[in-house]
């Protein structure tokens, strides 16, 4: 069987693939013109966030059995037309969390400590220590939304700094355990929009989250309150943050992703209350060696099944 990895993964997923007999081609900076030329010819396929999987790659990905997403979202696929072709489709949520909640935490630091600012300052040879008082994390309320493994791993760190943690999610009934296991308080979404300091998402894009933070929820967040968004860019809707960080309805915002990536509002990345990082959460050396080996090991397993 055949295998197209379309995006960067680390070789010792690659090692795994070959070694279970696989055929794979390795093309990390295939465009898309190339992929729909040459997609025929595999059974899987793996991509990251940049390679999009949509009605017409798989309309003509006659052969394809699996697609394999390294990484947690798959709002870069389409799943509904892969499951009536009979197409599996795989992912790694387990793989990243750690590096995805780590950043969430130094983001978090960085608009408290305006980190990003001073250091501006000092490389331009200015000295701005008066401008720059910040605010402690400890005894702030950090509100969390959405309470899955990343969701989860932001909290145990958040309470290491000795923060009040508050957790929404449409399922949080089922989730009870977890949260108290890590001291925190479930709340609705309007109860943690109006407590909290510091709002985290962690929420994947569907139809239903798609700008779950509007005009509406920015306006209920304290004035003092802060934005932090590594899930996906579509979670937040751009033009309303925009105005809310302009007009002070919110203190700050750290991104992580964009609506369109690479952004294109960047009045909104230029904004000095704006702190922005290009989608890398899971772009350290651990997350990238363990979405590699999981997925490797995953599509083996399915493919095994499937044959």
């Amino acid at each position: 069987m055949k295998v197209l990895v379309c995006d960067p993964i680390h070789d010792e997923g690659l090692n795994i693939l070959r070694k279970g007999g696989l055929e794979v081609d390795y093309v990390p900076q295939i465009t898309r013109e190339e992929l729909l030329q040459v997609v025929d010819r595999y059974d899987a396929i793996i991509v990251r966030s940049r390679t999009k999987v949509d009605v017409e790659v798989l309309r003509r990905a006659v052969r394809l059995k699996v697609i394999g997403r390294a990484g947690v979202g798959v709002d870069n696929i389409d799943v509904e037309e892969a499951k009536k072709r009979g197409i599996k489709v795989l992912r790694t949520p387990e793989g990243p969390s750690v590096s995805v909640a780590e950043l969430t935490v130094a983001l978090m630091l960085c608009l408290a400590r305006m980190v990003p600012y001073a250091d501006r300052a000092m490389k331009d040879g200015k000295w701005v220590k008066r401008e720059l008082m910040g605010v402690e994390l400890r005894g702030k309320r950090l509100g969390i939304i959405g309470f899955g493994r990343i969701g989860y791993e932001v909290a145990k760190r958040a309470k290491a700094f000795e923060m009040e943690v508050l957790v929404y999610d449409v399922i949080l009934d089922k989730l009870m355990d977890r949260v108290r296991e890590v001291g925190a308080r479930g709340l609705s979404f309007e109860e943690l929009l109006l407590e909290s300091d510091f709002v985290s998402i962690h929420v994947p894009l569907t139809p239903q989250t798609r700008h779950m933070i509007g005009e509406e929820e920015l306006k209920a967040m304290k004035p003092t309150a802060y934005l932090i968004n590594t899930s996906r860019g579509g979670v937040v809707d751009e033009e309303a943050l925009l105005r809310a960080l302009k007009e002070g309805w919110i203190a700050g915002a750290a991104l992580d992703v964009y609506e369109v990536e690479p952004p294109t509002n960047m009045e909104l990345i230029r904004l000095p209350n704006v702190v922005c990082t290009p989608h890398i959460g899971a772009q350290t050396v651990e997350a990238q060696r363990r979405n590699s080996v999981l997925i490797a090991n995953k599509l083996l397993n399915a493919l095994k099944h499937l044959s």
